[in-house]
């Protein structure tokens, strides 16, 4: 009966304690029953999950990617550049911030393939030379309607409503953001735990050099995955563009920690202890009910991170720690 319970908990205890807040900020503020309320919540972690979910498809090869907060930037700068400064419309600039996103994971897997770089230090070195980029496409500062360009002329272009529809519009109730979250999460799941390819990302992160003995290019699905990456995390950076509305330099700064998180974490979700589509869109949904709850809650922004930390520890420690005594017992 322990161990049946201890199971239990190890599969289900971070929902529970996800289920738990919710219930607690739903009983507690009356204005977390909005409808509204909860839309906005799911909104503003979409563009989490969707990075984490790239974080997600480089953890299943036993590498991580730190540039994705840095891809997200780019995207937003990239997006401006198009719209604002070239006066293109919304789908040209969705397209050039997509292949922006492919290029940087391509020179990721360069790096790790070819190189023989570890993904860490390689993803690491990306991250800071993408950051570079970013300012020194834009000369340091924000793009936005109307700014006055170097040559002394006026920016010709605005963020045009087709692109900020990305973020601010809707399907019926449902926000747009949402809808390509959840698009995004079936099709990662899909790859990942219906096809080939993804049986094989996660053999490459279990024994790469098995995979590489049984005849599998691992060269090729890592590439692979690291092109995903930075392809996700340019659609991160597509929705934030829409929803600033300005190519703001500092986009993207803080995305990285928060992709990283959900993404680590969602590995523990449903007891499968390894990178999972569903399992990083939960970590993310529970940061936007603390984020959002707390905020309601008038607690003050530089004080958020530390009750976010301190739950997210709490539901690992749980999980982690039940499930390796349960693998204990069971090896007994």
């Amino acid at each position: 009966m322990a161990v049946t319970l201890r199971t239990l908990i190890v599969r289900w205890g971070f929902i529970a304690v996800t289920v738990a807040l919710f219930v607690y900020f739903m009983a507690s503020e009356p204005v977390f029953r909005n409808p509204d309320t909860l839309l906005s919540m799911l909104k503003f972690a979409s563009v989490t999950a969707i990075v984490g979910l790239g974080v997600t498809v480089a953890m299943t090869t036993g590498g991580i990617d730190l540039s994705v907060g840095s891809v997200a930037g780019l995207g937003v700068s990239v997006a401006a550049l198009t719209m604002v400064q070239f006066n293109q419309v919304g789908g040209v600039a969705v397209l050039a911030v997509l292949a922006a996103g492919v290029l940087v994971g391509l020179a990721n897997s360069a790096l790790i393939v070819l190189a023989k770089i570890p993904d860490l230090l390689a993803t690491l070195t990306t991250m800071f030379a993408v950051m570079g980029v970013k300012l020194v496409l834009v000369n340091g500062q924000s793009i936005s309607s109307g700014m006055l360009l170097p040559d002394g002329s006026t920016a010709p272009g605005v963020f045009t409503p087709d692109f900020l529809w990305l973020d601010r519009g809707s399907i019926g109730p449902i926000p747009v953001p949402v809808i390509i979250m959840l698009i995004i999460t079936v099709l990662v799941w899909f790859l990942l735990d219906r096809t080939r390819w993804g049986r094989v990302l996660y053999a490459i992160g279990g024994n790469a050099e098995a995979v590489r003995l049984a005849g599998v290019s691992v060269a090729r699905y890592r590439t692979l995955a690291y092109v995903i990456s930075g392809v996700l995390a340019s659609i991160g950076g597509i929705i934030l563009a829409a929803r600033i509305g300005q190519g703001d330099v500092s986009a993207g700064n803080s995305l990285l920690l928060d992709a990283v998180a959900v993404a680590l974490v969602g590995s523990c979700v449903l007891g499968q202890n390894r990178p999972n589509a569903w399992g990083t869109v939960l970590g993310a949904v529970l940061i936007g009910i603390l984020t959002t709850g707390l905020t309601i809650k008038g607690l003050p922004y530089y004080s958020q991170d530390v009750v976010k930390g301190l739950v997210l520890l709490a539901a690992l420690l749980v999980s982690y720690t039940l499930a390796r005594r349960s693998r204990t017992v069971t090896r007994v």
